[in-house]
């Protein structure tokens, strides 16, 4: 169980720095507690480097960041405590002196065919732990078995384990603790149902290395005294204990709403909750699997790497006005112009596919963006319907500004989809942790305007299902 907050009750914030930790981008940003308004942001590109035993996360560099950001920001607008999110699938191991005992793997590294089986062999069944086996190191546990494997030596040196924001909150503090949102995040190590420790963490011995468990609401303490006086701060600042990013998205709404809706987290990855979804029924074989949110209870969700693919493919592709984007919906929808599934292998519905152009030869970088926008629209439709959901959908992060996607959401899903407006969910929602009251979560509604795609749908799925026939889910270019 949750270990009960040991801090005092502390007065309610006026302005709140959050420290947003994601896997492409980091910032941190100032809160006004009253509105929810982004009163100052400070960002940078989260750097993976390629030295040392494996690819890792710079964390020097991302300390350095944070320091920087906070002192200047401790100066205008300034802040009086401090919250944290941080994407999943991430450990720090820290040595009995409080450094990293092995770098902070990155999980898109891909481990040799033995090590994999190994995993295999040990990982706990899907009924479980409701962690679906993922590709490269998406599952936390598989991390911690190459760690141990590879790196012995160095992993013997393994005093404690925290879960990712968790260790920003330590670096604030010099308090250790993990978080059930990020223990619960498909790392195989947790079990929702029983809110407990899985199996793995015996067989990998490290029951008696895992940090305390709190949660994500406790205030582990203030900023270290020496890092106070390095960052200017003339009061003491409560650091809260953290937060998975995407359950940081979820939270406004689980404090705000009543009864079934979805929420559509959008940012590296396309994460959907169905609160009031069926857990009975989830696929582990297309990226379904059971989210833990902030007050441990479990919650069916399915995933696919949406953001990166619009990354690439926007690189790809090219920059495009959105009205002429808009026009451009007819021709695509006539032709049609399809993008098939996946541009980012290894998650989502459709597992074991690479991306295919349909019926695009000749057709203009105007098309092809409208062609990408119904492509994920048509990813997250599917995702959600593998969760039986219902109620209203609520989509907050980069693609609550994509207005295509959006009504091709709800032409494709017939619900209410509402646009989350203001910051970025996974900052709003860390920013709760500290006991301001949530804003109103009430977005637009997003309409489709008239747009049928039930005959686009059908060719989408009718391409599917021939690639399935002939096997030809290979990449192409046209």
């Amino acid at each position: 169980m949750m270990a009960a907050s040991e801090s005092k009750r502390m007065p309610t914030p006026e302005r709140v720095a959050v420290l947003d930790i994601g896997k492409t981008n980091a910032k941190v940003v100032v809160l006004d507690a009253a509105s929810g308004a982004e009163l100052a942001a400070r960002r940078i590109r989260n750097q993976t480097r390629n030295d040392g035993p494996y690819p890792h996360y710079d964390t020097e560099a991302l300390w350095d960041f944070v320091c920087t950001s906070l002192a200047d920001l401790a100066q205008a607008p300034g802040f009086d405590a401090i919250s944290i999110t941080a994407h999943g699938a991430a450990a720090a191991l820290l040595a009995e002196d409080g450094s990293l005992a092995l770098p902070v793997l990155d999980y898109e590294h891909s481990y040799d065919d033995a090590i994999q089986a190994q995993y295999q062999s040990l990982r706990p069944p899907f009924l479980e732990t409701f962690s679906p086996a993922q590709a490269m190191g998406l599952n936390l546990g598989a991390q911690l078995h190459y760690q141990k494997t590879r790196f012995p030596d160095a992993f013997a040196r393994v005093a404690t384990l925290l879960t990712y924001p968790q260790y920003w909150a330590y670096r604030l503090t010099g308090v250790m603790a993990t978080e059930v949102t990020s223990l619960g995040c498909h790392t195989d190590l947790w079990r929702p149902a029983e809110r407990t420790m899985s199996s793995l963490v015996a067989r990998l011995d490290l029951a008696s290395r895992m940090a305390p468990l709190r949660s994500a609401f406790d205030v582990l303490g203030p900023v270290r005294p020496d890092l106070a006086s390095r960052l200017g701060l003339g009061h003491p600042v409560p650091v809260h204990c953290g937060i998975h990013d995407s359950n940081a998205s979820l939270l406004p709404h689980l404090m705000t709403r009543s009864g079934a809706f979805s929420v559509v987290s959008t940012g590296t990855w396309v994460i959907g909750f169905a609160i009031g979804g069926d857990l009975d029924h989830l696929d582990p074989g297309r990226d379904t699997l059971a989210n833990v949110d902030t007050f441990a209870r479990p919650v069916p969700s399915a995933r696919f790497m949406g953001g990166r693919e619009y990354e690439r493919l926007a690189a790809e592709i090219g920059l495009a006005e959105p009205a002429a984007i808009a026009a451009a919906l007819p021709a695509v929808l006539a032709r049609p112009t399809l993008l098939l599934p996946n541009v980012a292998e290894g998650s989502g519905p459709f597992p074991g596919r690479k991306a295919r152009w349909v019926n695009a030869e000749g057709v203009s970088t105007q098309e092809r963006h409208v062609a990408v926008a119904l492509y994920l629209a048509l990813m997250t439709e599917t995702s959600l319907s593998l969760l039986a959901r219902s109620g209203p959908i609520i989509v907050e992060g980069p693609f609550a500004s994509n207005p295509l996607y959006l009504r091709a959401l709800a032409a494709l899903t017939g619900a209410e989809v509402i646009a989350a407006a203001g910051s970025t969910g996974t900052t709003a929602g860390a920013a709760l942790l500290t006991g301001i009251t949530p804003p109103p979560q009430n977005g637009p509604s997003i309409s489709p305007d008239g747009l049928n795609l039930t005959a686009y749908r059908r060719y989408w799925l009718e391409a599917l299902a021939a690639e399935d026939m002939t096997g030809s889910a290979h990449a192409e270019t046209t």
